[in-house]
């Protein structure tokens, strides 16, 4: 049986639960649904209904509880992918984004409303940490002029003189 890591995101939906995790394990590799809870005769919603899903994603545990309406996502909270390329980018942006809504610099909203920042690891590594400020700016104005982040065009204007 799987126990639960020190720390789990839980993210709460409608009722829409379990068609998330489904959606979310089918993108990322290393990824599982563990176990499935139902409510039960003591509410507070339907009996039978999923009550919570617990599953992994690449190794990171989250829940998804079927709460009710009374709570929806927004931007304060969301989970940043880490890619290795520019195909990794496309592939999770355009999986992601599919019902959903494109948003700036390589932000988007998944048809659950769940945000996601899909980011090439060589911004976040080696762009935006590099001793050169103004190539740090120049890097940080291209990725602010973008939705879907381009790994060509920001090592273009890192590579600027």
């Amino acid at each position: 049986m799987a126990t639960l890591s020190k720390i789990s995101p839980c993210l709460w939906f409608d009722t829409e639960a379990e068609e998330a995790a489904s959606l979310y394990t089918s993108i990322f590799e290393s990824s599982r649904i563990l176990y499935v809870t139902h409510y039960g005769s003591a509410g507070p919603r339907p009996e039978g209904m999923v009550m919570t899903v617990n599953f992994e994603l690449d190794g990171q545990e989250f829940i998804a509880l079927n709460g009710g309406p009374q709570f929806t996502f927004d931007e304060a909270i969301s989970f940043q992918v880490n890619c290795e390329s520019q195909e990794e980018v496309d592939r999770f942006w355009f999986k992601l984004s599919e019902g959903g809504q494109e948003g700036p610099c390589g932000w988007l909203k998944d048809r659950f409303g769940v945000s996601w920042q899909i980011v090439p690891r060589i911004l976040m590594d080696e762009m935006l940490r590099d001793p050169d400020t103004e190539k740090v700016q120049r890097v940080m104005k291209a990725v602010l002029g973008m939705t879907k982040l381009d790994c060509a065009e920001l090592q273009r204007v890192a590579d600027q003189a």
